[in-house]
């Protein structure tokens, strides 16, 4: 065959070619199997055509809670396990809106909050309810009461800390008691002593006073002890030679006694000699009902006339 015959026959070839999907169906086979056996289906020959490609399983589980609820399939509670991607919750029902929680840190849906940021935020307690404030006539009967029952001076700061009020109001309502017990004549004052308040007996009743209180008894300090005690009280602080040297005697035995009193006590050593130094303590202030050793009387008018020789005697 030449190769002008061959062309022809090519062309002749490629004119005459009918694509598959043109091409005209044979006709269905007769139906020849039994009624238990299944017929087998028509073979039909389709155009090649590129199978989609899947959506992901987590888009389409998402596409189908959108538009129809909870993914078909999905199993809940212990008979079986959950289906791919479906939420369940095995202790109760889903929550509404289909979000479900399971383990720490999931989440069902969108608005979800997880466990960890609402386990990371802090609970905010309530303000504890101001202390509300006393009239004046309700402040003046606590203090009164409180002070019935003290056994030493006490600050106008623990006052205020125990009533719940400021020390600004307590302050002056002390100095106002005080001052209306002195206008009424009451057989005892509120005084300032040692730093503190108290309720003393008035001067002028102490005759009364002691006879109830001692019945018989003698508690006063011997006079050896009350002159020890002055020279502390007003030279203090002062070292026991000190004190020896201004009586003329010595005074260990006294001040131990003193000591043992709770009258005296010790406030450091001098810096020359190293000896211990001695001063009043705010139970001797307590007794005399003073509030500060410079309310002690002045010391001058019960000083003898020669005192002057009596020191350089003493030199």
């Amino acid at each position: 065959m030449s190769d002008e015959e061959r062309q022809d026959s090519l062309a002749d070839q490629a004119a005459a070619w009918v694509p598959p999907w043109d091409r005209p169906r044979p006709p269905a086979a007769e139906d020849t199997s039994t009624p238990d056996e299944p017929a087998a289906p028509p073979v039909v020959e389709e155009p090649e055509v590129a199978p989609p490609r899947p959506e992901p399983e987590s888009v389409a589980v998402s596409a189908a809670q959108d538009t129809a609820g909870p993914a078909l399939g999905a199993v809940t509670g212990d008979t079986a396990g959950p289906a791919p991607g479906a939420v369940t919750e095995s202790t109760a029902g889903p929550a509404p809106g289909g979000v479900t929680e399971g383990t720490a840190g999931e989440s069902g849906g969108a608005g979800d909050v997880p466990r960890r940021q609402l386990a990371g935020r802090r609970r905010v307690t309530a303000a504890p309810e101001p202390t509300p404030e006393l009239s004046d006539t309700e402040l003046r009967g606590a203090l009164e009461a409180i002070l019935l029952v003290v056994d030493e001076p006490v600050s106008e700061l623990v006052l205020a800390q125990v009533l719940e009020q400021s020390p600004e109001r307590v302050g002056p309502m002390l100095d106002e008691i005080a001052a209306g017990y002195t206008a009424a004549g009451h057989g005892f004052e509120l005084r300032r002593a040692a730093g503190g308040w108290r309720l003393y007996t008035r001067p002028e009743y102490a005759t009364y006073v002691e006879r109830f209180v001692l019945d018989g008894q003698s508690v006063r300090l011997t006079q050896a002890a009350l002159e020890t005690l002055a020279v502390v009280a007003y030279k203090q602080p002062v070292t026991r030679s000190r004190i020896s040297a201004i009586r003329g005697v010595n005074c260990d035995g006294v001040i131990r006694t003193l000591v043992t009193r709770g009258l005296v006590e010790e406030c450091g050593t001098e810096q020359d000699s190293g000896a211990f130094l001695y001063r009043t303590t705010t139970l001797f202030l307590e007794k005399l009902g003073l509030n500060t050793v410079d309310e002690l009387p002045p010391l001058a008018p019960f000083l003898p006339d020669d005192v002057e020789e009596l020191a350089d005697a003493t030199r």
